[in-house]
């Protein structure tokens, strides 16, 4: 899972979610967020804990998945990827992890849902 992608196009990176090897960006947008609005609310804690760069690091991680998963001339933005059935027979960690994982993708001719 560490090298995921679609038909050659990078997707590594990003958070699992829920214990498993699925990356679903909703939630993962979601914990993102926490994270920034943290930092920018509790960010004397931060500063006085000296992890202002940590959490810049972990924030970071994920932002760089999301650009990955957004292919502007096309108008595709990959929204999961894994296979919620076939992680969850899998226990182990994602180095170990060498099954077919799908990518799901929302654009013109395929539309998401709220």
């Amino acid at each position: 899972t560490v090298n995921d992608g679609d038909n050659g196009h990078d997707l590594s990176g990003g958070w699992y979610d829920a214990g498993d090897n699925v990356k679903f960006n909703l939630p993962m947008t979601y914990s993102t967020w926490v994270l920034g609005w943290g930092m920018l609310k509790f960010k004397d804690g931060y500063k006085c804990a000296n992890q202002i760069q940590a959490a810049c690091d972990m924030i970071k991680w994920p932002l760089d998945y999301f650009l990955k998963c957004w292919i502007p001339s096309e108008q595709t933005l990959y929204v999961q990827v894994g296979d919620g059935y076939a992680d969850h027979g899998f226990w182990g960690r994602p180095e170990n992890m060498h099954m077919g994982r799908p990518a799901y993708k929302v654009n013109s001719g395929c539309h998401g849902a709220d």
